[in-house]
């Protein structure tokens, strides 16, 4: 079996994940709350938001043509990458000051705030691009449960030692060469 969706999904979601606000509230989250707890709750949110979305993916994929799916993949990727690399503000940190409800409060707000975000698109756009559901849905909640525990270990140590604007513009570029690759793969195709 093919391994490229299984890293595929690994790389670009670390990537778009990175710096991302969801990333920065589980950061902020996990210095004033039980770690455990904090890591538990963003995981679940992140397990049932990116199964719906690799649903949504594959789907796309049996109605759409494949080369439709590179094209509208490519374009995804270029906007992602550019947004990125344009963007520079920093997005504000969500403090919880009690730890009675840290686990509903954490599956809420990664569940909201991952429903129509980017990383979510990205994984619509993957399931679809590659129609391996399991291995794209396997990669996508690799990189979560990397990211997560990155996040939650490292809490505001991570936040200070990267300065946020050049974790967007590597982000960025790397999302640009991906958007470029799949754009290469239409054409080639078409």
């Amino acid at each position: 079996m093919d391994p490229t969706p299984l890293f595929a999904s690994i790389l670009l979601i670390i990537l778009a994940e990175l710096g991302d606000k969801t990333q920065l509230a589980i950061i902020s989250l996990s210095s004033c709350s039980n770690t455990l707890v904090v890591f538990t709750g963003a995981m679940l949110a992140f397990i049932i938001v990116s199964m719906i979305c690799v649903f949504i993916g594959d789907a796309l994929r049996m109605i759409v043509p494949l080369q439709a799916v590179n094209l509208v993949s490519a374009v995804l990727f270029l906007a992602f990458g550019i947004y990125m690399i344009l963007t520079r503000e920093r997005e504000d940190c969500f403090r919880e000051s009690s730890s009675k409800y840290t686990f509903l409060s954490t599956f809420s707000m990664v569940a909201l705030m991952e429903m129509g975000d980017k990383t979510q698109v990205t994984v619509i756009a993957l399931a679809a691009k590659y129609g391996v559901p399991i291995m794209v849905y396997v990669g996508v909640i690799m990189a979560f449960i990397i990211l997560t525990g990155m996040g939650v270990l490292l809490g505001r140590v991570f936040s200070r030692k990267i300065p946020l604007k050049y974790v967007k513009l590597g982000s960025g570029v790397i999302f640009l060469l991906f958007g470029i690759f799949f754009l290469f793969e239409f054409l080639i195709c078409h």
